[in-house]
């Protein structure tokens, strides 16, 4: 499809962005809209699709890192999603916190990390408030399972149980309530709702009451991997009990290596 290849601030992301296709033997995002269109493939228009709020410049990523996955040959999804992190790197503008830390690449990575059967239950540590988690998790229940073996579990871990019950009935989630107890740790659950039928009811959400509660769903679950949004409670909520979990699971590891 013939789009206008106009996007957000696009004097101070073309440099990188062309060197990033010239590097893989792709004049310019011209070029990569028509590899694309050549192999069937629209990454523009999914990415619009999964996330309509998106800006121009997350559609034309994704078809320069599709166009530079195509021109790599690769053949399974997992190599593919890496292929991809190179041209959401690429759009990420010189000197910004994304550049310096490599957010393109690890986005690539994370996918891969999805795609591949090592990983079993991923997580999205969520503050509620946002439906973009939500939107995610929609679009990986949906398509994941498709180059997997064995199926990807995908849960939400927010704080709030009344917002998680929400949003599950707004997106056709499994609401699961669950009851901590700080004296003993121990996490119950007390009733799951399914407001679908489809794909999206596999997708669990919890609601915690804080960072405890929150370290015990990750560990219910046996979450392999978790990422963190954008919102209000990162510093109160998703960053503790991501980096708690992380450090019991390693500890754990450690003690069962010996």
């Amino acid at each position: 499809m013939i789009r206008e290849v106009k996007f957000e601030s696009q004097d101070r992301r073309i440099k990188g962005i062309l060197a990033a296709l010239n590097a893989n033997g792709i004049k310019d995002i011209e070029e990569a809209n028509a590899i694309c269109e050549a192999a069937g493939l629209d990454p523009y228009k999914t990415c619009e699709e999964t996330q309509p709020i998106c800006f121009e410049n997350a559609k034309w990523a994704y078809v320069v890192g599709t166009a530079i996955a195509l021109k790599k040959g690769c053949k399974n999804a997992a190599d593919a999603a890496e292929a991809i992190g190179i041209g959401l790197q690429a759009f990420c503008i010189p000197g910004s916190v994304a550049a310096d830390r490599s957010v393109g690449i690890g986005h690539g990575n994370l996918a891969a990390m999805l795609l591949r059967e090592e990983t079993k239950c991923f997580a999205f540590l969520a503050g509620h408030e946002s439906f973009a988690a939500a939107e995610g998790a929609i679009k990986i229940a949906a398509k994941a399972d498709k180059v997997r073996k064995e199926p990807l579990r995908c849960i939400l871990n927010g704080l709030g149980k009344d917002a998680a019950q929400i949003i599950s009935r707004i997106n056709g989630f499994t609401y699961v309530q669950t009851q901590f107890d700080y004296y003993t740790g121990e996490l119950t659950v007390v009733r799951e709702i399914a407001y679908s039928d489809g794909a999206r009811a596999k997708v669990k959400c919890y609601g915690a009451d804080d960072v405890r509660e929150g370290v015990a769903i990750m560990w219910k679950e046996g979450v392999d991997v978790s990422i963190t949004g954008n919102s209000t409670n990162p510093t109160r909520f998703q960053h503790p009990v991501a980096g708690t979990y992380k450090k019991e699971r390693t500890l754990l590891k450690s003690l069962i290596s010996q």
